[in-house]
């Protein structure tokens, strides 16, 4: 309730007193009415916006996948627009980390998946406080005309610093990620994911602004402006909507991923290494079996997950015949997830490629190397708060280049699990040369949450980002096939050992949001910059002038 609303309540409830003082018999509720109500209304006014926060961030969560209600993403962002318009820096503070607290408890349980409460909340808290700096520069702009414009921008600048940083940053959660199923979705191929989180914040902002101005006939330039903020990027998706095609440009390929299973869930998934790499070989084989039977076609390349075999092949004789038996029955080549200990330095999360007759020939080192769970910064400090910290005993070090696979004449681009959220790890591969997209991944950790529809989520707005075709190969589920125009033509179930089969497409072609890498995203800063500093030089011109 704003302080004029305030003192008019105040002062009619005095009136109220006055009138009545006379009536012995009605003194008493009169006072009741006098000193209850104000406070009431103080206190429901005082407590309106937090709560609406907090429900602003719930409503975010419900948006994103295994849920396909992608069209709560503006409406909690419109919500969260009341809540932060025209207030202070420090209230636009503490709304946001509200908001982001609705929104990051629920969707990141799955960190603390068997490891307990204490690195999720640690998690949670600490992005929670980089969004509340975020909408602390949405609340110094909302005063500026035209101010949903400047408040998305500044969300895409929130969204990238929370990418970033720290320990190398963490972009889950992204607004973009939440639409594979969304209207706005093709302008993933435009500018990337930033001008996919961008359209959707602007929408949202603008529907607020429509609802706070639209009725007032005096203000038509301001409704015009929120009219536009709504309109604009619903009809920037559709001018997009050609550069969406899943046309084979260079023929096509029959592409196999395998997903073995695992011995039990958690992070003791790999108690039993030899268990899942034996569940990978005779899936393989299976899958060689149903080919001569004609169950199947034969594919040209095979992917298996990471962490397929955590036994280090160039290490371990045994494992390096069990694998090479797989490869050789199947006949063609196929990418293998495994761990690779060299006598000194860290561990490698690497994907080897295997072919039938020469081997091992070729690796990719995950190049973005997931802190405090392939590696651990501040070891001693973490350990004072949770002792599941020395699960990662050796550190793993990240690799240099991106890596394509000439798989059967095709380029096979790979990206890693955790990889596949960084816009610059999976721009690079396909800037490399790859014609398909391959995403290697290990959720067995995370048993049956939803970090895996989350995950895959994030895959099909790749797919579209770069007009490719993804390959989704994942220990325990759920492994995919996702055309470039980001539809999912086959998945398996989770903790099932299945293999899928596809004709997949070859596509060359760049999109904007390859070929231009992250333009959109620094033109969207230079706007957020741009409105930060008109508001603070609004702010400096009132001050000179009070003085």
């Amino acid at each position: 309730m704003s302080t004029s609303a305030t003192r008019a309540a105040g002062n009619d409830a005095g009136n109220e007193a006055g009138n009545d003082a006379g009536n012995d018999q009605g003194q008493g509720s009169v006072r009741e009415a006098v000193a209850g109500s104000p406070i009431r209304r103080r206190w429901a006014g005082r407590l309106a916006r937090p709560a609406c926060a907090v429900l602003s961030g719930v409503l975010l969560y419900l948006s994103f996948p295994p849920r396909p209600l992608w069209w709560l993403a503006p409406l909690a962002l419109a919500l969260l627009g009341w809540c932060l318009y025209g207030r202070r820096a420090r209230a636009g503070f503490g709304l946001g980390v509200l908001h982001g607290l609705g929104f990051l408890l629920p969707l990141l349980v799955w960190t603390g998946e068997g490891v307990g409460p204490v690195p999720w909340l640690a998690l949670v808290t600490l992005e929670s406080l980089l969004i509340g700096l975020t909408t602390l520069g949405i609340a110094l702009v909302s005063r500026l005309p035209g101010w949903p414009l400047w408040g998305a921008a500044v969300w895409i600048a929130g969204e990238a610093l929370r990418a970033r940083a720290p320990f190398g940053g963490f972009p889950w959660g992204k607004l973009a990620f939440g639409q594979p199923d969304g209207v706005f979705l093709p302008l993933a191929a435009l500018g990337g994911t930033p001008l996919l989180s961008f359209a959707v914040a602007l929408c949202g902002f603008g529907l607020y602004e429509v609802l706070r101005v639209g009725a007032d006939t005096r203000r038509a330039t301001a409704a015009l402006l929120a009219a536009t903020a709504v309109a604009a990027p619903l009809a920037g998706a559709l001018a997009a909507r050609p550069l969406v095609s899943d046309a084979a440009e260079d023929g096509t390929v029959v592409a196999a991923v395998i997903q073995g299973n695992v011995p039990r869930a958690g992070f003791d998934f790999n108690a039993q290494r030899r268990q899942v790499l034996d569940n990978h070989a005779n899936r393989t084989i299976q899958l060689a079996q149903d080919i001569k039977l004609g169950k199947v076609a034969k594919p040209d390349f095979v992917v298996w997950p990471e962490n397929s075999s955590d036994i280090d092949p160039y290490a371990e004789p045994d494992a390096y015949a069990v694998i090479d038996n797989a490869v050789k029955t199947i006949g063609v080549p196929v990418a293998i997830g495994s761990v690779l200990a060299p006598e000194t330095g860290p561990l490698r999360n690497t994907m080897i490629l295997w072919d039938p007759v020469k081997g091992p020939v070729e690796t990719y080192d995950k190049r973005k190397i997931q802190p405090f769970g392939e590696r651990i910064p501040m070891r001693s400090f973490v350990r004072l708060f949770s002792s599941d910290v020395d699960r990662v005993r050796r550190d793993f070090g990240p690799g240099k280049e991106p890596g394509v696979f000439d798989m059967a004449g095709s380029g096979v681009g790979m990206v890693t699990c955790y990889e596949a959220a960084f816009d610059d790890a999976v721009r690079s591969t396909v800037q490399a040369g790859a014609q398909v997209i391959a995403v290697p991944s290990n959720n067995a950790t995370f048993g049956r949450t939803e970090m895996t529809y989350q995950q895959l989520a994030m895959d099909r707005v790749r797919a579209v980002e770069h007009s490719r075709t993804v390959l989704v190969p994942v220990t325990s589920g759920v492994s995919a096939v996702i055309r470039p125009d980001g539809k999912i033509v086959q998945q398996t179930k989770m903790f099932t050992a299945d293999a899928l089969v596809a004709e997949i497409p070859l596509r060359s072609t760049q999109t904007p949001a390859t070929r231009f890498g992250p333009l959109a995203e620094y033109l969207v800063l230079a706007v957020a910059l741009a409105g930060l500093g008109w508001s603070f030089a609004r702010r400096f011109a009132r001050s000179g002038r009070s003085s």
